[in-house]
């Protein structure tokens, strides 16, 4: 048995880039990654996983996790957005093409964060049309205070205050996506 990967390289240097501050760190991000990986291995122990990875936010975290879960586990991404040009607040949700022969797979549906719930809700009842042999929702970070749509989730990782995050994926403008960290931009609104 493989033991815990090591925290994510987090050079004496780094800092954190101005406008920004910590919610959640590079630690405790790992730490959720690590246990999120643990409880998904218990419930499905060696099965046969397709984890199914929204972009671009879940890029790291699906990566970071997917090295975590049984050598069998599957990987397809799906492309959802409703953040145009450099928005802060969502607009119309735009989901590109279903992954191929998801039916009859148990599927593992991998997000960087829940909000309102609209994306998620979407996604899952498209991939659930695919006749899956189940369908688990697995996400990093729940801002659970603008939910609108109910959502079965599985697993959380760490909770998010109603504010406008970024890190280890999450960006704005196509900026901090590689910061180790989850961090709020100061006086960014609740949007994601």
């Amino acid at each position: 048995m493989r033991g815990p990967p090591p925290d994510p390289a987090t050079p004496a240097e780094f800092k954190l880039p101005a406008g920004l501050e910590e919610v959640h760190s590079a630690t405790a991000v790992a730490g959720a990654v690590r246990r999120l990986a643990g409880e998904i291995r218990a419930r499905h122990g060696d099965r046969e996983l397709l984890m199914v990875a929204v972009m671009d936010g879940a890029l790291i975290f699906a990566a970071d996790l997917l090295r975590l879960l049984p050598a069998g586990t599957g990987l397809a991404t799906m492309r959802a957005s409703s953040y145009r040009h450099g928005a802060r607040l969502p607009g119309d949700l735009e989901l590109a093409a279903d992954p191929p022969d998801i039916g009859g797979r148990h599927l593992l549906l991998v997000d960087d964060i829940i909000d309102t719930g609209h994306t998620l809700d979407r996604i899952r009842r498209r991939l659930l049309a695919h006749g899956p042999a189940s369908l688990d929702i697995c996400v990093l970070l729940d801002k659970s205070r603008r939910r609108q749509v109910p959502v079965p989730l599985a697993w959380v990782g760490l909770p998010v205050p109603d504010r406008f995050v970024v890190g280890y994926g999450l960006d704005d403008h196509g900026r901090h996506r590689n910061l180790p960290c989850i961090a709020a931009v100061v006086g960014g609104n609740g949007a994601r």
